[in-house]
C-alpha cells in the first residue's frame, strides 16, 4: 500500500465511521438508545475503529518511513565512501605512481648501488597495492547500520584474522562526524601500516586498537604484546614503516607518540582540536 493511500484511508476511516453510525443510530437504534447515550457511545467507537485500524496504518507509515531513512543512509554511505575513494586516488594513488617512476628513474642513475633502493620500490608497491585494495572496498556496497570507515579498519582485521593466529580487541568511539574524508584516509593508512609491523615483527599475539574522543580532539593508540623496539630507533635505519607513519601525521598536524611500557609497544595518534 503506498504512502498516498494510507493517508486518505486515516482521513477517511474516522468520516465514515461516524457517518455510519448516526445512520443507523438515526434509521435503527434510536427506540432503544436515547440521544444523549449514542452522543456519548459515538467517540468511544470512533476510538475502538482508530485503534483496530489506523494503528495498523501508522505502523506501515512507520515502517516506510524506516526503510526510507535506511535508503538515504545507504546513499549518504556510498557517497561518503566514494568521497573517500576519490581522495585516494586523486592524492595518494598518484603521488605513490609518481614516486615509483621517480624511483625507477634513481635505479638508472650512477651510483644506484649504494642506495636502498629495493626496500624502497618494495615499501611504494606495498603502499599502492593499499591503496587499490581500499578503493576497491570503498566502492562495494556499506552496510548502513555501521559506521562506515570503521568497516574499511574491521575488514583489515578480519584479513589480519584469516592469515595469523592474533587476537584483537577493538575499541571505537569516535563519532563519524569528527573524522573528515582526509583524515579517514591518513588514519586509516596509519593503522594498516602499525597492524601490518605487528603481523610482520612483532612476534605478537594479541593486538588491541582503541580509538576515544578527548576534551580536546580525539586519539587512536594500537597496542600489541610483541617483542618491540626501542622508540628512540622507530624511525631510523631500515624502519621506513614507521617512518612512513610518522611523516602522515606529521603532515596531517597530529602527534605521534611511540613507547614500550608493562610488555607491550603502544602507537598513539593524536589530534588536537583547532
Amino acid at each position: 500500500m503506498t504512502y498516498k493511500q494510507i493517508k486518505w484511508l486515516i482521513l477517511i476511516i474516522p468520516t465514515l465511521t461516524i457517518g455510519i453510525w448516526e445512520y443507523v443510530r438515526h434509521e435503527f437504534l434510536l427506540p432503544y438508545i436515547s440521544m444523549e447515550l449514542g452522543n456519548w457511545l459515538a467517540p468511544v467507537l470512533v476510538l475502538l475503529v482508530t485503534l483496530l485500524f489506523l494503528t495498523q496504518l501508522f505502523t506501515m507509515i512507520e515502517h516506510n518511513q524506516e526503510e526510507l531513512n535506511r535508503a538515504k543512509a545507504v546513499r549518504a554511505v556510498m557517497e561518503e565512501r566514494e568521497k573517500i575513494a576519490r581522495e585516494l586516488h586523486d592524492g595518494i594513488a598518484q603521488s605513490v605512481f609518481f614516486l615509483n617512476a621517480q624511483v625507477s628513474r634513481m635505479e638508472r642513475m650512477k651510483h644506484a648501488d649504494d642506495l636502498p633502493l629495493d626496500k624502497l620500490k618494495e615499501s611504494v608497491h606495498r603502499t599502492n597495492d593499499y591503496v587499490r585494495q581500499a578503493i576497491a572496498n570503498l566502492r562495494h556496497a556499506a552496510d548502513a547500520d555501521r559506521n562506515p570507515w570503521l568497516q574499511g579498519v574491521e575488514s583489515l582485521i578480519d584479513e589480519l584474522r584469516r592469515e595469523t593466529d592474533l587476537q584483537f580487541e577493538t575499541k571505537w568511539e569516535i563519532p563519524e562526524s569528527q573524522l573528515s574524508s582526509k583524515d579517514k584516509v591518513e588514519l586509516l593508512a596509519i593503522v594498516r601500516e602499525a597492524l601490518l609491523n605487528i603481523h610482520k615483527h612483532a612476534d605478537a599475539t594479541r593486538v588491541r586498537v582503541q580509538a576515544l574522543t578527548t576534551d580536546t580532539g580525539w586519539i587512536c593508540r594500537i597496542s600489541d604484546n610483541g617483542k618491540g623496539f626501542e622508540p628512540e630507533t622507530a624511525v631510523g635505519g631500515n624502519r621506513y614503516g614507521l617512518k612512513m607513519m610518522r611523516d602522515r601525521a606529521n603532515n596531517m598536524t597530529w602527534r605521534l607518540h611511540i613507547e614500550r611500557n608493562e610488555g607491550e609497544t603502544k602507537i598513539t595518534i593524536a589530534k588536537e582540536a583547532t
